[in-house]
């Protein structure tokens, strides 16, 4: 025989010896196996246990929203029924130069003129100095100069009360000492 039909008959052995034992692994049982089919069919010879019952709904009582004409607190939060003191900043009038910086960012500087006559200079954050008369608008908060001294602008701002009203509120740019 060559070397080749050796080779085959070795291979042909092997696949034989390879199916007989899987044969076997089906049919017989191994050491084990008699208790364990045993205890699978006592297993399954127990009656079945009682299931337990289903949860019981709840009833939930209904509720009825009745609020539909109310007053949408979110819609509404800032009008003011009583309408306030009647104070009130001006939506149209234009905004001034000096609007746009908050007031404890501005600095007077110094005073031109004498008696009525007298002009304050306020220097802003973007280095420019303004001149300030009695009238103009400084700050974010609709703050109107009332008045013009040596060391000092007084000027009223418009501040919200909380509850949709408006509130004026004093306040002082004093001149800074340097």
């Amino acid at each position: 025989m060559s070397r080749r039909a050796d080779a085959r008959l070795v291979a042909l052995s092997l696949l034989l010896l390879g199916l007989v034992g899987c044969a076997r692994g089906i049919d017989s049982t191994p050491a084990g196996a008699p208790n364990l089919r045993a205890w699978v069919a006592e297993v399954r010879a127990r009656p079945a246990s009682a299931l337990e019952p289903l949860p019981v709904m709840q009833q939930f009582e209904t509720f009825e929203y009745s609020a539909q004409g109310m007053r949408d607190p979110f819609t509404d939060v800032w009008v003011n029924p009583g309408g306030g003191n009647g104070t009130r900043p001006d939506p149209d009038r234009r905004k001034q130069p000096l609007e746009a910086f908050a007031l404890g960012s501005l600095d007077m500087v110094g005073t031109i003129g004498a008696g009525r006559g007298l002009v304050a200079l306020v220097m802003a954050p973007d280095g420019v100095t303004y001149r300030v008369r009695p009238g103009v608008y400084l700050g974010q908060s609709d703050g109107r100069v009332t008045g013009v001294f040596d060391d000092r602008i007084e000027l009223v701002e418009l501040v919200t009360d909380g509850a949709g009203g408006w509130l004026e509120r004093p306040v002082v740019l004093a001149l800074e000492d340097e």
